[in-house]
């Protein structure tokens, strides 16, 4: 054991003093990264993946901020957080995951989540809302349909986690582009 004069110090310690509009408040949610002034076109520049370093987050406001397909803010060893914007009349694409658990948390907007066996046979079909929770077993084919007139702005937890450290797709098309290029459970998934 050693002396550390300053247990923040630590070197697996991520967490950055939290601001709110450039002042410290020990009330305030963010890390400087995540203000609102940070955004451009649409991206958060500043966004990165903090695992699998401790890390504190105001879940619901990063979320309704995050204007992206997919952005990953923590990947560990044994799950994975994403923010995901998903627009107006848009899905995120039939997909299944084979050896991952999925959990979702709608922050804004309304939809669909449709669940099955297979990928032509959706069976399971529920409404979905600001506050709603969607659990999805490993296996399942299964798809969330913005048909609100606002972005669908929702977070996902995959455990174990499913894409490459720091991922960043803008778009559903960067998305589409990056799944075929690597493997993470869901190749092929989206057709």
């Amino acid at each position: 054991m050693y002396n550390n004069p300053n247990p923040y110090s630590y070197p697996h310690y991520s967490n950055q003093p939290m601001y709110n509009n450039g002042v410290h408040s020990a009330q305030s949610h963010y890390p400087p990264n995540l203000s609102t002034s940070n955004f451009q076109n649409g991206y958060e520049m500043g966004l990165t993946d903090y695992g699998p370093r401790p890390f504190v987050i105001n879940i619901n406001e990063a979320t309704k901020q995050n204007n992206t397909f997919r952005t990953v803010i923590w990947t560990g060893s044994q799950f994975q957080i994403t923010l995901m914007s998903i627009g107006v009349g848009g899905e995120i694409g039939i997909e299944m995951h084979p050896e991952v658990d999925q959990f979702l948390r709608v922050e804004q907007g309304q939809g669909i989540v449709q669940m099955g066996k297979n990928k032509n046979q959706l069976d399971f079909e529920k409404c979905i809302y600001d506050d709603s929770a969607i659990v999805i077993p490993a296996g399942t084919w299964h798809n969330v349909i913005n048909t609100g007139k606002v972005p669908l702005k929702l977070y996902s937890i995959y455990a174990p986690p499913n894409h490459p450290f720091n991922t960043v797709h803008v778009t559903k098309a960067d998305a589409l582009a990056a799944e075929g290029h690597h493997y993470n459970g869901n190749m092929g998934s989206f057709w």
